[in-house]
């Protein structure tokens, strides 16, 4: 009902108004006497696969990507809807609006979407005060940490570190984002020496902690062959606990949609079906180059159970969608594990 209904009436209504509006519905469902009862019996039948990672318990390998609830409006609920796990952020030190509006679109003939949000959140202290309400259960919380926009690269450990502090005590994992398209200067961070730099900072903070933290990496899939060396290098040089692989794109190559559409929409982030293929490489180059055990985490064009199932057999270890939510809708969970 949701493809063949539902979503073509949201797709009437400019992107980000959805995405409000979508969050405002699911805070009344689950606030419903019953309604987190009925979500689950709508949304999340036959959704469990559980592992082990990390010494954390995944009722499923499926999770929400970062950038969906960026401020954790409704963090504990998405569980109701059979998420494993759910990533929040990205955050940063202070509250930003991020880039101007309009800066959402989709593109519905490549099942696709381009962002350029630019780290649009409240300030990680208005997420500490919801994550030290938030009743998770068994579900999996993790924080993606980022600088502010008007941070300088020389200073951006200080912005990662604030981050870090103050949300280590109420989450499961972090990842650090060094890798999205729509801060200036953001992605020079992933070169091999400011990125050790960063990471082995972190890990100090992390290592001192009474139980550290799975700190990982999330990566851009538009690095060539030589970068994601490099990435090899600082990921074992800095003894991370796994990799995210991948963020959005900065290409347009092999879109359906009309060239001139794509142009009058501007820069950002692609993400959706058309990174499938690239994410898929990606896995199967990091996987070789990194062994059978390191933990990698699999996002970018997974749409179907098909998508998940390559993904997997290629070396994810889990799986995160955030394109794949708007286009498949609340039930995008049960469909990537069971086919239906």
């Amino acid at each position: 009902m949701y493809k063949w209904l539902i979503r073509p009436l949201l797709f009437q209504i400019d992107p980000e108004v959805v995405h409000h509006l979508s969050f405002s519905a699911l805070k009344f469902l689950f606030a419903l006497p019953g309604g987190k009862g009925l979500a689950r019996l709508l949304f999340a039948q036959d959704t469990l696969r559980p592992l082990q990672l990390w010494g954390l318990t995944f009722k499923n390998p499926i999770g929400l990507a970062a950038g969906f609830d960026k401020d954790g409006l409704i963090a504990e609920d998405w569980q109701h809807l059979g998420f494993g796990f759910v990533e929040l952020g990205t955050v940063t030190p202070r509250p930003q609006v991020g880039n101007p509006k309009k800066r959402l679109f989709r593109l519905p003939a490549d099942q696709a979407i381009i962002n350029r949000m630019g780290f649009n959140n409240q300030g990680v202290d208005a997420l500490v005060k919801k994550l030290v309400r938030m009743e998770k259960g068994e579900l999996i919380v993790g924080a993606n940490i980022g600088k502010n926009k008007d941070t300088p690269n020389e200073q951006a450990v200080d912005d990662y570190v604030i981050c870090f502090d103050k949300l280590a005590p109420y989450v499961d994992y972090f990842v650090v984002n060094v890798s999205s398209p729509n801060t200036p200067g953001l992605r020079s961070l992933q070169e091999k020496e400011p990125l050790t730099h960063l990471l082995n900072t972190l890990q100090e903070r992390n290592q001192a902690l009474p139980k550290p933290r799975p700190l990982l990496l999330k990566i851009a899939p538009d690095l060539n062959q030589n970068q994601l060396d490099d990435i090899v290098e600082v990921v074992q040089a800095t003894r991370l606990d796994g990799l995210i692989a991948n963020n959005t794109t900065i290409s347009r190559a092999g879109l359906r949609t009309p060239v001139q559409e794509v142009q009058a929409m501007g820069n950002g982030g692609l993400s959706g079906a058309p990174l499938r293929d690239r994410s898929q490489e990606v896995m199967q180059y990091l996987r070789a180059a990194l062994g059978p055990d390191f933990p990698i985490v699999g996002v970018g064009g997974i749409m179907t159970a098909a998508d998940a199932e390559a993904r997997l057999a290629a070396g994810a270890n889990l799986l995160q969608v955030y394109t794949g939510f708007v286009y498949e809708g609340p039930a995008v969970v049960r469909k990537l594990l069971t086919g239906r």
